[in-house]
């Protein structure tokens, strides 16, 4: 692989790295609060509003039945008026963060319902209010699971951000496409993957250590 095509590798590299930071530090601070709230208004839910629940459930639902691929192409007058451009690493942040904040509000619902109900009684009973319940009670003890979840979302961003370069979002799915399938260089493609691997490898044992210290630590 010549000097030019390594640096273009580099820089993609980067590029992907960022769409992913990005886009699931976004769906970290908007999904947690919305599996939150699946959690809190359920039918015995510390805040039960059943068809609040019933259609922000739906709402969430419908996000994540759009493919990706058609996402990305049904955001772009969004994308454009957000950031101004519908090219580039920052407009694909966009859509991947839309993709995945529904993806992780329904993984971090699935780690919230799994903490003790008995629990959350004795906080209530000992005068907790709402607030205190979510702070001391709820998401401490499914911090583990979040944190699995959390890993999981990152790992599918990497996936989401390489489909992206189908419409020139730049990143290592912008290399690939480019260089790999349309000028035919099988050793941009090879590099390509293997980057990807090694990228979800890194993500997949950080996340793996950060779970196994909170479950230690519980």
């Amino acid at each position: 692989m010549s000097p030019v095509m390594l640096e273009l590798l580099v820089r993609s590299t980067w590029e992907t790295i960022l769409m992913t930071a990005a886009s699931g530090l976004i769906s970290l601070v908007a999904g947690l609060p919305l599996g939150l709230a699946l959690v809190a208004t359920d039918r015995g839910g510390i805040a039960e509003n059943l068809w609040f629940n019933r259609i922000l459930g739906a709402v969430i639902n419908g996000f994540r039945s759009v493919p990706f691929i058609i996402l990305l192409v049904a955001l772009i007058p969004l994308t454009r008026l957000i950031v101004g451009t519908s090219i580039g690493t920052w407009a694909a942040i966009v859509p991947l963060s839309i993709a995945a904040t529904p993806y992780y509000a329904r993984i971090a619902e699935v780690s919230l319902r799994e903490v003790d109900h008995g629990l959350v009684e004795a906080a209530r009973a000992m005068g907790g209010n709402r607030w205190t319940i979510i702070r001391e009670v709820l998401v401490p003890e499914a911090l583990p699971g979040l944190v699995a979840g959390f890993t999981v979302t990152l790992v599918t961003l990497v996936g989401a951000s390489a489909m992206a370069g189908a419409i020139g979002a730049g990143g290592l799915g912008d290399l690939a496409i480019r260089y790999g399938y349309q000028r035919f260089e099988t050793m941009v493609m090879i590099a390509v993957v293997a980057v990807l691997i090694v990228l979800v490898c890194l993500i997949q044992y950080a996340g793996d250590r950060l779970v196994a210290r909170l479950d230690h630590r519980a």
